[in-house]
């Protein structure tokens, strides 16, 4: 497998993949100056899009985000999938997850979360550590959870949305399109498309 980045939230992937998945593992970083040929002396970093379109034929054609930032992580998929790679999901397995749930391709979810049941979750989320997802909510594609935020009862999250810190959505609420909650908000109704709340309760500052 192939994961997209070498630098923060790709190592936090790393922590969260089996003894299966570490086989044939690599890296991609075409940003860092002086980048290492190796991450911790073991994987290999690639740094051209040639070396990964190589990697995809001779070793795996699977990769996974592992940067943060929801339209960053869209822009990556659409350039790894023309590469000929396949986006694969990374769930570590310290979490509970209902099994009426529907987990879309290439999400990556790490340690603590819990997800109740007849949650959707769409293609190429992030959910960080000891996020809580409870019952009936619909998450859209690219979006982003940061630790230890709370999505209570039947809440809709749309795509590319970016939720922070702490943050609690309360039940029955919808957060639009590209919206951004800021970390320890309270959102206690509805958020429009491409907008962002902070505060308790949150409101609208842009």
């Amino acid at each position: 497998m192939l994961i997209v980045g070498a630098k923060g939230f790709a190592k936090e992937v790393l922590q969260s993949l089996n003894s299966s998945e570490l086989e044939q593992l690599a890296f991609y970083d075409d940003v860092t100056k002086n980048a290492p040929e190796l991450l911790y002396g073991k994987y290999p970093i690639l740094k051209t899009k040639t070396e990964a379109q190589d990697f995809f034929t001779s070793s795996s054609n699977k990769f996974t985000l592992g940067i943060g930032n929801s339209k960053i992580r869209y822009k990556l998929y659409k350039q790894f999938k023309d590469l000929g790679g396949v986006l694969q999901s990374t769930v570590s397995s310290e979490t509970n997850i209902g099994k009426y749930s529907t987990i879309k391709e290439g999400c990556n979810i790490l340690s603590g979360v819990h997800i109740s049941n007849d949650v959707l979750i769409g293609k190429g989320s992030l959910i960080y550590y000891n996020v809580i997802i409870t019952h009936d909510v619909k998450i859209g594609d690219f979006v982003e959870l940061s630790p230890a935020c709370k999505l209570l009862g039947r809440v809709n999250i749309g795509d590319y949305v970016q939720i922070g810190s702490g943050a609690i959505i309360l039940p029955n609420l919808s957060i639009g399109v590209g919206a951004v909650v800021g970390a320890g908000a309270v959102v206690t109704k509805d958020v429009p498309s491409n907008s962002v709340v902070v505060g308790n309760p949150a409101k609208r500052i842009k």
